[in-house]
């Protein structure tokens, strides 16, 4: 009789299901397997049309809706932050603990700011009515070159 030990592979999609269930959502195909590219590779920054791309490439056939569809559901229940960086411009990021971002406005590339490097001064009262949830900082940069420097 073979006895089951910790350091048994887990199966392929394992982590992505339990993050769903853990966040109360149904492990859809579509899910699992769009959870799977978002959270088997640790910390990303992602576009739909950038998941879109990956998936496709993966030879699973998943609308640009969906995908769409997906990445809201994912950050309604937490498993994702939307990281807006211009109108209609979004980059959805696995790291959902407090963080602040660099943005390179040149190639679109995000990264990340750990919280405890980004310092603010002051804040206005919030209106009688709401509470500050969470601060989010992007700093837009633009890649140095030899033209751009002096």
């Amino acid at each position: 009789m073979s006895k089951v030990t910790d350091t048994a592979p887990e199966r392929p999609y394992a982590d992505a299901l339990r993050r769903l269930k853990d966040a109360g959502l149904r492990p859809t195909r579509q899910r699992l397997a769009l959870g799977k590219l978002l959270f088997d590779s640790g910390d990303r920054h992602v576009t739909a049309e950038q998941l879109h791309d990956d998936v496709t490439a993966r030879g699973i056939k998943v609308s640009l809706a969906t995908v769409y569809n997906t990445l809201n559901q994912f950050t309604e229940a937490g498993l994702l932050r939307e990281v807006v960086v211009a109108a209609g411009r979004s980059y959805y990021d696995t790291n959902v603990q407090d963080h602040h971002h660099f943005f390179y406005e040149d190639d679109g590339a995000l990264q990340d700011i750990p919280s405890d490097q980004v310092t603010l001064a002051a804040l206005p009262p919030a209106p009688m009515d709401a509470e500050v949830v969470r601060i989010d900082v992007v700093v837009r940069l633009r890649r140095a070159n030899e033209n751009n420097s002096q």
